[in-house]
């Protein structure tokens, strides 16, 4: 198998499954016209989000890394009327994208985009949350888990994006900062009593990569 096949196999699924949406083409549309990376969630896996918001009865959900809302959009969207979105981002050209993206699909009343290093901007939330989705810079994903477990309760949901890093994650010699990033995130993940969690190897139109589940269970 190559990527054309994971590509193509991702399109079908699409196709089938994920319908087309005029808010979400529009805010990759704004993403592409702004000049931003092309590293937002596809849009398999931002339906899987949002089933697992819907599935955990999701009433606040924290998102580390906004980059222009296509996520958030998925996420906010699995909240009840009363529900609320925290979102963490920390460079301004992307929250600036983001909250046009958020207001053409009506959810700018429902998401909180707070400007900001995650690290500095963590402390000043009021939890508990009963889903946090990890997708920032990997360097800090342990750091993030630690604000995450903080900041939820017994039956909170974790999920941490881009943790297979193609393969990589196998390499403990490895010079990538993100690649150890992600090791120290596993370390922590499988030292800390109060989680259990699996990571699951994905394919698609992103490559090869994965994410990692985790339940908060005391």
């Amino acid at each position: 198998m190559n990527q054309d096949v994971w590509s193509a196999v991702d399109e079908y699924i699409v196709d089938q499954l994920v319908p087309a949406d005029a808010a979400l083409d529009a805010a990759l549309r704004a993403t592409a016209e702004a000049g931003m990376p092309d590293i937002a969630v596809a849009p398999t896996h931002g339906k899987l989000l949002h089933l697992v918001a819907r599935l955990r009865g999701a009433r606040s959900i924290l998102e580390i890394g906004t980059l222009a809302g296509y996520s958030t959009i998925w996420l906010a969207r699995a909240l009840p009327p009363d529900g609320r979105l925290v979102t963490l981002e920390a460079n301004p050209r992307h929250a600036e994208v983001a909250r046009a993206n958020l207001d053409r699909a009506g959810l700018a009343g429902v998401v909180e985009l707070r400007l900001g290093p995650a690290l500095e901007t963590l402390p000043g939330l009021t939890g508990p949350f009963d889903l946090v989705f990890i997708d920032a810079d990997k360097i800090n994903n342990a750091s993030y888990l630690h604000w995450a477990l903080r900041l939820t309760r017994p039956g909170s949901a974790i999920v941490v994006d881009n943790v297979v890093r193609g393969g990589n994650v196998l390499d403990p010699g490895s010079d990538d900062p993100n690649v150890q990033g992600t090791r120290r995130l596993y370390e922590a993940v499988a030292a800390e009593p109060r989680l259990t969690a699996t990571a699951v190897q994905t394919v698609g139109v992103k490559g090869y990569d994965g994410f990692l589940l985790a339940l908060v269970t005391d």
